[in-house]
């Protein structure tokens, strides 16, 4: 318990001396208020999580069936962008109810925090293995709105060796944030909008740049061969929009809307930064359905 004892002395006249009994009493009630090992080691135990730290945990009792989590959610306003599930806290309760028993893994990969937002990049047993990016939007400490966009997982690696989820997980460069956030901002407009792709270049470090798409190799020489293969067999990929860029020091997801062969994608791509190019990627592509299957009205994006 804190106790605070405040003396305030408006007129303090020298002739007259503070009783002895009034210094006890001050004495012993500074005294209880002073922290000891065990109340400061209380204290540090019950600190509220971080946000990050509320979303992993929610994550993972999506498997271990953990109901605590659920407290992290705002009852009164959870707005889903999950077209397979209802809105609200009821909708995503209703979405794991359909679960298989037993059926749902869920490691959480990487884990980043961007002021509101928390969004991770997890590895899904969930109705088959999966990859998924989670977006979740925080007011209060409560998480009041959620993105997703998940992609089967295939068991075998990329033509470089490189899987979906592989590679750094280490957080740094903080300090540079906005500049990573602007720059892979800049290379989707750029080159993936508006398909500016002699620009394609300046974008990277020579031929160096690591690729975790399941059917495209490793440097800038590969990315190109792979957009060339697609051309000749008349898939086009083309992004329409990018919604929302969220960044924490040296990784950026961009969130973007477009096409792949003529069907509605939502594309999420997840960069690494190193000196101010792309080093790394990731990236998740999901089909939108058709607006009469969605079941909640707050659309994919």
């Amino acid at each position: 318990m804190d106790f605070t004892f405040v003396l305030n002395i408006q007129c303090f006249n020298m002739k007259k001396i503070i009783p002895i009994a009034l210094l006890a009493i001050a004495t012993f009630w500074l005294a209880c208020s002073a922290p000891t090992p065990e109340t400061t080691s209380q204290q540090s135990n019950t600190m509220e999580p971080s946000n990050k730290e509320k979303v992993i945990a929610l994550l993972e009792s999506i498997e271990t069936g953990d109901t605590a989590p659920i407290a992290y959610i705002n009852p009164d306003k959870y707005i889903q962008h999950n077209l397979s599930a209802a809105d609200g806290l009821q909708g995503f309760g209703e979405l794991l109810k359909n679960l298989p028993p037993n059926s749902t893994k869920v490691k959480v990969v990487r884990a980043f925090e961007d002021g509101d937002y928390v969004f991770t990049h997890s590895k899904y047993e969930f109705f088959g293995p999966k990859v998924g990016f989670d977006v979740f939007r925080f007011e209060n400490g409560l998480i009041v709105e959620h993105w997703d966009n998940l992609q089967e997982r295939p068991e075998s690696a990329n033509p470089s060796g490189r899987t979906m989820l592989d590679g750094p997980t280490t957080v740094t460069d903080e300090a540079n944030t906005a500049a990573n956030k602007a720059l892979a901002e800049k290379f989707v407009n750029t080159i993936l909008v508006e398909g500016k792709m002699d620009q394609l270049a300046g974008f990277f470090d020579g031929d160096n740049y690591m690729q975790h798409n399941p059917g495209v190799p490793d440097q800038l020489s590969g990315l190109g061969a792979a957009l060339e293969q697609m051309a000749k067999q008349g898939i086009v990929m083309k992004y329409d929009k990018v919604h929302r860029v969220l960044g924490q020091g040296n990784f950026v997801l961009v969130i973007s809307e477009g096409t792949l062969g003529g069907v509605h994608k939502a594309f999420y791509d997840l960069f690494r930064m190193e000196q101010g190019k792309v080093a790394e990627h990731w990236d998740t592509i999901e089909t939108i359905p058709a607006k009469e299957e969605w079941k909640n009205d707050n659309g994919k994006f």
